[in-house]
């Protein structure tokens, strides 16, 4: 049922029409897509630490600006949604179709941030934020930059 709503807001967002409503989908679906890829690098250690999950929350919040309440209804459902999932490429393809260099870079920070949030980055944290950055096509440079920032954030 979430696949087919995901599914659906990604039509929305795919559909030439430039409405209200349509700019208003499309915000929810990157929303959506950014928590999933969040939530999947959290969970890519096997090992989904209440200090992620508050990571995300407060990430989530505030990067889009968004209320509490909002931030944890998006990240139920992208739990939800990430369980879900086989492969981050319809939610890397969304992003990348829909946000320019600065924003998906801006992702990818976010993304670094969740690895790091237990302090310690983990290889299969690391291979999946660096295939995220990969298929969203940001720079192996800025990549390892936003690697970095986050690495001594976390100390």
């Amino acid at each position: 049922m979430l696949k087919r709503l995901f599914i659906q807001v990604v039509d929305a967002v795919s559909s030439t029409e430039a409405s209200a409503t349509s700019g208003e989908d499309r915000d929810a679906a990157i929303r959506l897509a950014t928590a999933v890829l969040m939530i999947d690098v959290a969970r890519a250690d096997n090992v989904f630490q209440e200090s992620e999950f508050e990571r995300i929350l407060h990430l989530i919040e505030t990067h889009f600006k968004l209320t509490p309440d909002k931030a944890a209804e998006l990240v139920n459902t992208a739990g939800e949604t990430a369980e879900d999932i086989v492969s981050v490429h319809e939610f890397t393809q969304l992003l990348h179709e829909h946000l320019d260099e600065a924003e998906k870079a801006r992702i990818v920070a976010l993304l670094w941030k969740i690895a790091y949030a237990d302090r310690k980055l983990d290889k299969y944290e690391d291979s999946l934020v660096l295939k995220i950055s990969d298929l969203l096509y940001v720079s192996r440079g800025k990549v390892m930059q936003l690697k970095h920032d986050a690495e001594q954030a976390a100390r």
